[in-house]
This record gives C-alpha cells, sequence and structure tokens, in this order.
C-alpha cells in the first residue's frame, strides 16, 4: 500500500469481506455510522483487520474521530508512512 487510493481499495475490500458492505457503497464520503450502519464493533473489528494487514500497532485512539470513509483511508495512510 503505497497510495490513499490503494488505501481506500483494501478498505473497500475489508468492508465487503468482513461487514457485507457492498463496494460501491464504500466511497470516500459515505458516513460509517448513517451511510454504512457501522458500529463500534464493527471499528474494533476492523482495526484487528487492519493491525493483521499492516504488521502496524492500530490504537483504537487513533480512530476514534474517524466519521467517514475518506476519515478511515487518511488514518491508515498516515499509519503505514510512520
Amino acid at each position: 500500500m503505497k497510495t490513499k487510493e490503494d488505501v481506500l481499495q483494501l478498505i473497500k475490500q475489508i468492508m465487503l469481506e468482513m461487514f457485507e458492505i457492498e463496494e460501491e457503497l464504500v466511497t470516500l464520503d459515505a458516513r460509517l455510522n448513517e451511510d454504512l450502519d457501522f458500529d463500534s464493533i464493527d471499528a474494533v473489528d476492523m482495526i484487528v483487520k487492519l493491525k493483521e494487514i499492516t504488521g502496524k500497532a492500530v490504537k483504537p485512539e487513533d480512530f476514534k474521530n474517524s466519521r467517514t470513509i475518506n476519515d478511515v483511508v487518511e488514518s491508515v495512510y498516515t499509519l503505514i508512512q510512520d
């Protein structure tokens, strides 16, 4: 994963495989809770998956202010740059 587009594709894949959310619904502007019905338990599951994939220490607080897919993409992109 080198670009934000790569991160977005990864997020789309995770959303489809783990949460059965259709890829076309996972857009940068999609709101996690309101548009995708993504709750805090889902967020924890995603954080665990991202840790597995990136090999980085992913902390829940890194994502606590994430409201949209774009927020998640930005957080993951920042994480993998460190």
